[in-house]
């Protein structure tokens, strides 16, 4: 099937990524291209939308990434977004300079102002809160462009030239922040660019799976199964496609929580495909050992992977492709094209440059994890390994701080296992996106049974979100907590003290390390 197609122009954000999700959750196919891609290229697509990311630069900086002078050519509306507000502006004849005396300078959440007359804010409230992050202000708007948005620091936070379809807005639609942004994205999809709605995970499933069939031929296929979510969908979608040509192997790397290891296999016995555990904990422990900072962990653990998927690729015969359950956060967080890397994921920073295999497979690479989920489901794969709990590849190693050693992970397996056992009695699973426990690497004064301690402290953490690209801290009943603390430090050996984690995604990570 042909589908409408929106381009997402990356010019280097954070959460550009995050763009692309808001649109697809509208039903409308798009992809990501850097601001490099050639014109042809993107005429070729034939969009019926371009949406201009932010990005860090400032547009009258010369260095700085700029729009190719035919995009605004094309005949195609435009919706630019922060830095793509201003390249609008920069480009048809606007000026963008610094904000002066922290006049129109805004961050957060700002109260702004509509003109609901904009298709862009057709039928939504007339003042509403946004999200805002720039230090450049729209000095000169361009002509044709009219005001069709303002703050209290700033006249001019949003501009259209509806003639054109030329859209652009200061503040980020994409965030959870902005209270009408889906609304807001959804009018320029289907009230500007004439968006039909043609795009769903069934169909992306069928195009998928025709797509590997087509790539893989005859080949033979190896995948890492962890039985977390995006490996066991990927693991469906490629049996699906290409059968028994796939095998999948389990590593138990001795990082898992506790029983993981025994309840992944029984979930996948089940399943019509070649199942394969390899048990390499005291392997990946030697690996470990000494090692403290957290990037040559997740490097060590990725190279280790592969060293043992080549190993049981040898015992099986001949394997031509290497699959892994990449998604687009992992991509993000890895550094993708212009953005910075706040962490590397084992299946994309950590893999070595050389790998024994013809090439590796990424099924799942353009979807957020919401939208695994909803594909997992389309597959029908039941809904306890749907709706799992996210746990990263480099499992508890990255929930250790400092080294990691036999001893520090069965304290943290016990640790872990009590949080989310309490947490599911009282019935709060459903209401949290991700909670587990970390073992800090420090240890403090404690008195138990009269007696002095110098043990560990455990962090709980949980987070509530919607794609994990953003992500609040929970409140959890302080009733819960205590529970979850009583037990920690009279059953778990070397805890003697429990903190709670308050902080929110950005400025933190979820995980830890």
């Amino acid at each position: 099937m042909s589908h409408q197609t929106v381009i997402v122009l990356d010019f280097g954000g954070q959460y550009n990524q995050l763009i692309a999700r808001r649109v697809r959750e509208q039903g409308v196919y798009c992809e990501v291209k850097p601001y490099t891609t050639p014109i042809a290229d993107l005429r070729a697509m034939s969009p019926i939308g371009i949406i201009f990311t932010g990005g860090p630069g400032s547009v009258y900086d010369p260095a700085a990434p700029h729009a190719a002078p035919e995009l605004f050519r094309l005949g195609v509306p435009i919706l630019g977004i922060c830095y793509g507000c201003q390249l609008l502006a920069h480009h048809l004849g606007g000026r963008v300079t610094p904000a002066q005396d922290d006049a129109a300078r805004e961050y957060g959440k700002t109260e702004t102002s509509f003109d609901t007359d904009c298709k862009l804010f057709r039928g939504l409230p007339a003042e509403s809160v946004t999200w805002m992050s720039h230090g450049d202000y729209m000095e000169k708007v361009p002509a044709g462009f009219r005001l069709t948005a303002h703050s209290a620091a700033c006249p001019n936070v949003a501009i259209a030239d509806e003639a054109r379809g030329f859209y652009g807005v200061q503040f980020h639609p994409e965030v959870n922040h902005t209270e009408q942004g889906a609304a807001m994205l959804r009018n320029f999809l289907y009230e500007v660019c004439g968006a039909r709605g043609d795009w769903t995970m069934e169909d992306y499933q069928e195009t998928a799976v025709r797509r590997l069939r087509e790539k893989i031929g005859n080949g033979r296929v190896l995948l890492a199964l962890s039985g977390g979510v995006d490996s066991s969908v990927a693991a469906a979608l490629l049996a699906e496609a290409v059968g028994s040509q796939l095998t999948c192997v389990f590593v138990d790397h001795g990082l898992m929580r506790l029983n993981e290891g025994d309840e992944v296999e029984a979930a996948f016995s089940r399943w019509d495909i070649q199942f394969i555990r390899a048990n390499a904990e005291d392997r990946f422990l030697a690996r470990l050992s000494g090692v403290t900072e957290p990037e040559a962990k997740r490097k060590i653990i990725g190279e280790e992977f592969i060293r043992v998927f080549e190993a049981e690729a040898k015992k099986i015969g001949t394997v031509d492709y290497l699959a892994q359950g990449t998604i687009y956060p992992d991509v993000i967080e890895s550094g993708a094209g212009d953005a910075a890397v706040i962490k590397s994921h084992h299946n994309v920073g950590g893999l070595p440059d050389y790998v024994d295999f013809r090439e590796i497979i990424e099924p799942l690479r353009m979807l957020f994890k919401d939208e695994v989920r909803a594909l997992g489901r389309e597959l029908g794969l039941p809904e306890y390994l749907v709706t799992r709990q996210p746990f990263p590849g480099p499992g508890l190693a990255i929930r250790v701080i400092g080294e990691v050693t036999k001893e520090k992970l069965d304290i943290l397996r016990q640790a872990d296992f009590i949080f989310r056992d309490e947490i599911a009695k009282a019935n709060l699973s459903g209401a949290m996106s991700q909670y587990f426990a970390v073992l800090t690497n420090m240890r403090s004064v404690g008195v138990m049974g009269d007696g002095r301690t110098y043990d560990y402290a455990v962090a709980l953490r949980s987070v509530t979100t919607s794609d994990f690209m953003t992500a609040d801290w929970t409140r959890i009943p302080y009733e819960v907590l205590d529970r979850v603390s009583v037990r920690l430090v009279n059953e778990v050996p070397r805890i003697n003290r429990v903190l709670y984690d308050v902080t929110s995604k950005p400025p933190a990570t979820i995980e830890f390390e």
